[in-house]
């Protein structure tokens, strides 16, 4: 059964260096025609296929924050319409912010959104020029303050590590300024170089100078320290939280479950199989003005795909696999399965097993990658 929702609000008031999400300028975009066909997109697919009450929707983007008051106010009485949720559903809304008014934080709350999860990245604003940001430190200050007197308690922001030009330094003065911030939830990501950005292109014109990878370790490990330190625990690699207030969207994913995927670009995984709409505007709305379904391609997963992704995106929590949850879904053993990958990583000190979960060692959290490719055949 399916039990969470993505949906995917591709326009942004600026582009960031670093941005490989389907996103495009909002200046002269058919924004209102797409939220249409978003409109559409959740009516079909709720008749094909029906659900009780979603445990999460979660609206990203892109910046869905970029929206105007009356366009929100056209997508949250949508999703209302088409999406079964309750008071108990977490609903979030990704946010910058540099656009997130006190207006639009009433229509968030008025229409039952109870998470704010905010694009934030650094508290350095020479890093945020740098970076392609259009905030500044101070309006994630006045953000989170507003956001807060709306009645909003359960907020998160994302940090990034290892930016080109970042020292430690500023590192631990945007860890402190978002601690100091007492938030229930954090993300930190370490910078990716992805293709077609910015940065990959002056990376490959020798134009881009990033922290050595000894730094970027250091850096995830004050992280970690930093987070547990003030009563946030690990749950994931790079998230953290006050217990009771983990990401249960994002748990979706890691623990392998269905998801609903809206909007173009958006991804879905339902009735076992993996969906991706078609990414640009005019493509995905095309088929929906017909009455069809925007989706571009189609992967039935087979079994054994299923079970390499319960390892790999299992690993990525720090509780880790249940070998008896693994066992109950797919009527295998994962410990005789994948022996041999479990086996070596766990002489490598990569991988520990312990009361019937396998799980990252602090080490292994380090090396995540190389860990989870070795359960892709």
């Amino acid at each position: 059964m399916v039990k969470a929702a993505y949906i995917h609000i591709p326009f942004c008031q600026h582009i960031c260096h670093y941005c490989d999400f389907n996103k495009v300028l909002m200046d002269r975009q058919p924004v209102g025609e797409y939220l249409a066909s978003l409109k559409k997109e959740f009516a079909i697919t709720l008749a094909e296929t029906p659900v009780s009450p979603l445990r999460s929707i979660f609206v990203g983007g892109g910046t869905p924050t970029a929206l105007n008051e009356h366009q929100l106010e056209y997508l949250v009485a949508a999703v209302r319409e088409h999406l079964p949720f309750n008071s108990e559903t977490e609903y979030t809304f990704e946010a910058n912010p540099g656009d997130l008014s006190k207006e639009k934080l009433k229509v968030l709350k008025a229409a039952g959104v109870n998470r704010l999860s905010f694009g934030v990245q650094s508290f350095s604003d020479e890093l945020l020029r740098s970076i392609g940001r259009s905030h500044r430190a101070a309006d994630v200050y006045k953000a989170i303050s507003d956001a807060q007197d709306t009645g909003f308690e359960n907020i998160s922001i994302d940090i990034i590590y290892s930016l080109p030009g970042q020292t430690m330094n500023d590192f631990k003065e945007t860890l402190d300024a978002a601690l100091s911030l007492n938030l229930v939830h954090y993300s930190g990501y370490s910078l990716i170089i992805e293709p077609k950005t910015v940065f990959y292109n002056l990376m490959n014109r020798g134009k881009l100078v990033l922290p050595a990878e000894e730094t970027e370790a250091e850096m995830y490990e004050i992280l970690m320290e930093e987070m547990d330190r003030h009563g946030l625990k690990q749950y994931e690699i790079s998230n953290f939280a006050i217990p009771g207030y983990e990401s249960r969207h994002n748990l979706t994913y890691w623990n392998n479950e269905e998801y609903f995927g809206f909007g173009a670009g958006a991804h879905s995984y339902v009735n076992g199989c993996r969906n991706s709409n078609y990414g640009p505007l005019k493509k995905y709305m095309e088929p929906l003005y017909k009455g069809g379904l925007p989706v571009m391609d189609t992967h039935k997963v087979t079994l054994t795909e299923m079970m390499e992704e319960e390892m790999f995106l299992g690993l990525r929590k720090v509780k880790g696999v249940s070998f008896r949850h693994f066992n109950e879904k797919f009527g295998k053993d994962a410990d005789e399965l994948f022996k041999n990958e479990i086996d070596r990583l766990k002489s490598a000190g990569l991988l520990v097993e312990e009361d019937g979960y396998i799980s990252l060692t602090r080490k292994g959290r380090l090396l995540g990658n190389e860990v989870f490719q070795s359960f892709l055949s």
